[in-house]
């Protein structure tokens, strides 16, 4: 029996362990994918320390997987063959049909727990194996290293931007220029908008204005709530950092029937219900998106030069990959690249 690399976590907390494992057979609406890069996510935490109900160990993270079908299952629909190019994100396998995932309450849906490296085996692995309904084909002008963070945290910031009804010319701004963030400035510039980035420090101003932010906002030294309003107001403020005093601090930001939208994860987050009372706005957050979301992340991302930055690690340096994506000191996204 034919032999892979994958890395798997034994238990809840447990570690990341290198491990030699049959190459998996798909079965029905399944392909099996040869992985040639995988994103390392912060979401991976999700797995790693058993944070999702029902996750049964062991278990190969991963959500931002990019790779070459190499073997399909006899009832698969005939668009999907050996040899294609495809990506999957952590949505998938919804159905498509019902009004839940149409609403993007992607839980509520009994397919959706079928997640990709969480309920079932990601792209810490040499092989995978990955429903159709989770597959998005991957543009040949994308190298496979810098697809694969857009299968999650590409996808995130995109379709959440393409959703708050900002048009072109309107005002974005963007907390945070790491790893979501410097993805969200891309594509809401790309998208025809003024992007105000907000970040710690004048040093990131300009990393700001490559990306193409028309402005930066220090909100070390200056209350981003003020220059946002001198601007004229925010029609979306997206939020990608995971502090909620930041969130706050911007909130005062919003023009009339203003958007702040929460795609960082934070626990919680006060409000000034007073001011979206009077002012019509409104706090919202969101979530990834399904595969067909994925393709057009993808095929958008190729059209307008969008592209991740990243760091790229072989797998047999997986551990120290996933602590420099946890620690914070990875600047933008971390790669496990299969050719390294």
């Amino acid at each position: 029996m034919s032999k892979m690399r994958a890395v798997q976590i034994p238990r809840a907390g447990g570690p990341l362990e290198i491990v030699e494992r049959a190459i998996p057979e798909p079965g029905p609406g399944f392909v099996r994918m040869k992985v040639q890069a995988c994103g390392i996510c912060h979401s991976d935490t999700v797995t790693k320390d058993g944070l999702f109900p029902g996750i049964q160990y062991p278990r190969v993270p991963g959500h931002e997987v990019i790779g070459v079908v190499d073997a399909v299952a006899p009832n698969v629909p005939p668009r999907w063959k050996p040899g294609q190019r495809v990506g999957v994100g952590w949505n998938g396998g919804y159905c498509g049909y019902c009004d839940n995932c149409r609403r993007g309450d992607f839980f509520v849906c009994q397919t959706s727990t079928d997640i990709t490296g969480v309920t079932r085996d990601g792209g810490y692995a040499e092989y995978m194996l990955a429903p159709t309904s989770a597959l998005a084909l991957v543009p040949d002008d994308l190298k496979s290293v810098e697809a694969a963070p857009l299968m999650c945290a590409g996808v995130t910031t995109f379709n959440c931007l393409r959703n708050t009804g900002a048009r072109p010319g309107d005002l974005v701004a963007v907390v945070g220029i790491g790893g979501l963030g410097h993805l969200a400035v891309q594509y809401a510039a790309k998208m025809g908008c003024k992007v105000a980035a907000i970040a710690r420090g004048k040093d990131e101003e300009p990393l700001a204005r490559q990306l193409g932010a028309h402005y930066h906002i220090d909100n070390k030294t200056q209350d981003p709530a003020a220059e946002l309003q001198k601007l004229g107001g925010a029609k979306v403020i997206l939020a990608t950092v995971t502090a909620s005093e930041a969130m706050k601090q911007v909130l005062g930001g919003l023009g009339p029937h203003g958007k702040l939208m929460i795609v960082g994860a934070v626990p919680s987050l006060e409000v000034n219900a007073l001011q979206l009372l009077l002012n019509n706005q409104s706090v919202d957050g969101w979530y990834s998106g399904t595969s067909i979301d994925s393709q057009d992340t993808l095929n958008f991302s190729v059209l307008s030069g969008v592209r991740s930055m990243n760091e790229c690690y072989p797998l047999d340096r997986v551990a120290e990959a996933y602590d420099q994506m946890l620690s914070g000191k990875a600047r933008f996204r971390v790669v496990l690249d299969m050719g390294k």
